[in-house]
């Protein structure tokens, strides 16, 4: 015992001078920000806009519950329903698509007539399937989806336009089957009745730029009817900068469900489109720049929507994915045309009631059914739709031609951009950034705060190795665009 009372006592004596170093050591100095950290500052909410948070307080659960429910009665909406000559009367996906179409007029006549109300109709020829899959279009079919267009009151400004859709044909287990019971609450009633509110709530009022709200049939069997549109508005030369599409935004409420969550809704876009051309896709590599297309920005536009109309309580949530895992929607067909575009979809799918055939199994009911939707959470979507289309509507559009000077191997970062396409009134213009590491923005600056060689310029003391830029253009109000990142040039 003496002995290790020795030790210890030994290691007690030599080990305190070290503990007195330690006691005396100063306390480390603050640590020096970063650059990226230094300029600007932390991104938060956009100021409120008192017209479009009136509107928001406009929207209803119940009306939303209605139109659901008479979409339902019309019994089984497949799109290939309109070549039928045996369905009972108002049923089928004419009918449906008449009856949408008489309620974007009853909105119009509300506001004295401020939307334009059409049908943008095609005819469907039979198509090969789908990796070798029997074909959905088996002949010719015709097919209608349902416009209301509120025109923009600026004479410059109308010319930009935003789009949200959702599609209103449904499907039974058997995609060919047109005359059993497909409701279709949730896939997507939910998403039409979405479109249907936002055109009611938001044709009460007036903004610059035009409103495109539309129900597109054709989904279930090959993206058929947004496709159409899209082709139309990429020949016709629409300055269409962002579309929303709402695909099962219902917010199943199966009982028992712990996993689902009221309080997100998921945003996904399209990264690298296949179909660009080869050296812009290498650039895109060569730069890191994959989640900086034009609709992972306009997806970043709709998180900077939910920070101002919805702080901590409806989140929608960035997913870096054209789509769920190996499916499909409406917003392809514009991406691939060339449009920026996200698909908001509910936190969790049932998969028990979607694409399935109405019955009582082993005690299991299937079927997307009326029961299954919780009214309050698609309101809550449609707010989010509705805030991000006056944002959008009520910004001055995107800054054009946004570029990153490569001459010269420098630490400071030199960006420059060009006026937005059509908008007439004074513009300000922000400097977004994140880390590489992030998917959202986190930092902002007013570019005047760092003049570059003239009014569309600046020069950051930022290095561009580190983070993503994009540069947004602003009212006096300070109603934003979403982001635009640069490309590289040399000047």
């Amino acid at each position: 015992m003496m002995k290790v009372r020795g030790i210890f006592a030994a290691v007690s004596v030599f080990s305190l001078p070290c503990l007195l170093v330690a006691q005396q050591k100063p306390h480390p100095a603050a640590a020096v920000k970063l650059d990226f950290e230094a300029v600007g500052a932390p991104i938060k909410a956009d100021p409120v806009d008192a017209q479009i948070a009136a509107a928001l307080k406009q929207v209803s659960a119940e009306r939303i519950k209605a139109n659901i429910t008479r979409l339902v009665e019309f019994n089984n909406r497949s799109t290939i329903s309109s070549t039928e000559t045996d369905l009972k009367p108002g049923t089928g996906v004419l009918a449906a698509a008449d009856w949408i179409k008489s309620q974007f007029e009853s909105y119009s006549k509300e506001c004295g007539g401020c939307l334009e109300v059409s049908f943008d109709e095609s005819v469907e020829q039979p198509q090969a399937g789908f990796n070798n899959s029997r074909p959905r279009i088996i002949k010719p079919t015709p097919l209608r989806n349902v416009v209301a267009v509120l025109k923009g009151t600026d004479p410059v400004a109308s010319k930009r336009m935003y789009l949200v859709t959702g599609h209103y044909d449904t499907r039974e287990t058997d995609v060919m089957n047109t005359h059993d019971f497909a409701p279709g609450a949730n896939d997507d009633s939910s998403g039409t009745a979405v479109s249907m509110e936002a055109a009611r709530v938001l044709s009460k009022l007036k903004f610059p730029a035009t409103l495109v709200f539309v129900t597109v049939a054709g989904e279930e069997q090959g993206l058929n009817g947004s496709h159409h549109l899209a082709e139309r508005a990429r020949k016709e030369g629409w300055e269409l900068e962002g579309v929303l599409n709402n695909d099962i935004v219902g917010g199943d409420t199966t009982p028992g469900d712990k996993l689902q969550s009221k309080q997100r809704i998921r945003v996904f876009s399209q990264g690298i489109l296949p179909s660009a051309p080869i050296e812009q896709i290498r650039q895109t590599l060569n730069i890191g720049a994959e989640n900086e297309t034009p609709s992972r920005q306009l997806a970043r536009q709709v998180l900077a929507v939910g920070r101002t109309y919805f702080p901590g309580t409806f989140h929608p949530v960035m997913e870096l994915r054209l789509d769920r895992f190996l499916r499909g929607g409406d917003h392809r067909s514009f991406s691939e045309a060339g449009f920026a575009s996200v698909r908001f979809t509910e936190w969790r799918e049932n998969f028990d009631h979607q694409h399935q055939h109405v019955r009582v199994e082993n005690g299991k009911e299937y079927g997307d059914l009326l029961k299954y939707d919780d009214f309050d959470y698609i309101a809550k979507v449609a707010r989010l739709n509705i805030a991000t289309l006056a944002t959008l509507a009520g910004s001055p559009g995107i800054p054009q031609n946004v570029r990153v000077t490569t001459s010269n191997l420098d630490n400071d970062t030199i960006l420059k951009w060009d006026a937005p396409k059509s908008y007439a009134q004074p513009v300000t213009y922000q400097i977004v950034w994140r880390e590489t590491t992030v998917n959202d923005w986190q930092y902002v600056v007013n570019a005047t705060q760092f003049p570059g060689k003239d009014a569309n310029s600046t020069r950051l003391p930022v290095s561009k190795d580190n983070v993503f830029f994009g540069v947004r253009a602003c009212t006096a109000a300070g109603i934003c665009s979403q982001a635009v990142g640069p490309v590289p040039s040399r000047e």
